[in-house]
């Protein structure tokens, strides 16, 4: 069972919902069912403890949406800047450290690994088309999606989930890792030398956490190195489960 954070669906995103919502896009859950995953979807919001929230789960997928608020890394907000939800921030970085602590397979896309950085004390750039000498990342106000390579390093988390030293990923963030977090290292550039992923350095009980800056389940139905990003969690996550429960698994 894999928890997925949903992200707050504005008044009048969703025809007839005048109240506003939350969801998550179906390309994550697919990916992760695809996997053999069960999925259940959280709302921010929720008051209980954060290791609370998570006992009854195996893994946790963060999941794409607006930036982070920059008042978290010690910036201000910017005229960019969209889709800003502190109450999202906060919900899912004390989930990110409960899973931690928890030794929780994790996965962290787009919003994710930006959300990790974060969380461990690291700093985004606000705007990447304000910085020369990038590859076209895809603008999400835009709409616009870049179809780019990343590298991955040997002998890491991000390689040896995939299976391969070059990725052809599908890109549309306008935000990206700046300062990298403690106890995070950087496991995959783009050509321009942009940071693409993160892993957690240090996990107690030998934990999984993975961060991407690409949206791996756009392409993961037809490219089994993305689709192997999701059979990767939730293999570890199944792991996980039979460890501490063998009789019921």
């Amino acid at each position: 069972m894999i928890a997925v954070p949903a992200y707050r669906l504005e008044p009048g995103r969703v025809a007839r919902w005048p109240e506003g919502g939350y969801g998550v896009p179906a390309p994550y859950l697919d990916a992760l069912r695809r996997s053999g995953a069960r999925t259940a979807i959280l709302a921010p919001g929720d008051l209980a403890p954060p290791d609370e929230v998570i006992q009854s789960f195996d893994g946790l997928l963060l999941v794409g949406g607006g930036d982070v608020d920059p008042v978290r890394y010690g910036a201000q907000r910017g005229a960019h800047d969209y889709g800003v939800d502190p109450e999202r921030d906060a919900f899912e970085i004390a989930l990110l450290h409960a899973a931690d602590r928890a030794a929780m397979p994790t996965l962290c896309i787009c919003r994710g690994v930006q959300v990790m950085n974060v969380a461990y004390g690291g700093t985004l750039e606000q705007h990447l088309p304000d910085v020369g000498g990038l590859l076209m990342h895809g603008v999400p106000l835009d709409d616009t999606t870049s179809m780019h390579e990343v590298e991955s390093v040997q002998g890491t988390r991000l390689a040896t989930a995939t299976q391969a030293s070059s990725l052809r990923c599908s890109s549309h963030h306008h935000q990206g890792i700046a300062s990298v977090g403690e106890g995070l290292r950087i496991v995959g550039r783009s050509s321009d030398g942009l940071v693409e992923a993160l892993e957690r350095d240090i996990t107690p009980d030998g934990g999984w956490m993975l961060g991407v800056q690409w949206h791996p389940e756009e392409t993961a139905a037809v490219d089994p190195s993305q689709q192997a990003l999701f059979d990767t969690l939730v293999r570890f996550a199944w792991e996980r489960a039979v460890s501490a429960d063998p009789g019921t698994r």
